[in-house]
């Protein structure tokens, strides 16, 4: 990996890796942010981005796996608010299973750029807006291309 301190500065060269990149409607101003910042890391560290949405966090994972027979690597992007109910724990929960499952499954990098948080400050700040703390969109794409590089790297010295 290239690059130290602000997100935008890592990257990784992915030259002719395929990213898919599957966002959740859910929380628009969040997952839109997140979205936007995947798509400039996968052009940033020259991989080729295929972009697509569905409704909540839920439906993530099946989109994610479709994604992950055909590309190179996937990442899921989504925001979760905790509530008054279980509702956040279950989808949680679902969410990270299934992803990790399909990465398992599928042996494709699946980055989790699902945010899971107490408020909606909590998911801004990490969402990759000016001025946030944090960039997981940015984060959880290089991170699944340099895991879709070592795989590669290790498949070739297979013996």
């Amino acid at each position: 990996m290239s690059g130290e301190g602000r997100p935008e500065d890592t990257t990784v060269e992915a030259n002719g890796l395929a990213i898919g990149i599957v966002a959740a409607r859910w929380h628009g101003p969040i997952t839109d942010q997140l979205l936007a910042r995947a798509v400039e890391a996968a052009k940033a560290c020259g991989a080729r981005p295929t972009a697509v949405r569905v409704a909540g966090a839920l439906e993530l994972p099946v989109v994610a796996q479709q994604l992950a027979r055909t590309h190179h690597a996937v990442v899921a992007l989504g925001c979760v608010v905790r509530g008054e109910t279980a509702h956040f724990d279950y989808v949680c929960d679902s969410v990270t299973a299934g992803l990790t499952r399909i990465a398992l499954d599928e042996a494709t990098p699946v980055g989790n750029g699902v945010l899971t948080c107490e408020n909606l400050a909590q998911a801004e700040n990490r969402s990759g807006l000016p001025g946030s703390a944090e960039d997981k969109g940015w984060e959880s794409v290089v991170a699944a291309l340099d895991a879709a590089l070592t795989l590669r790297e290790l498949r070739r010295s297979e013996v």
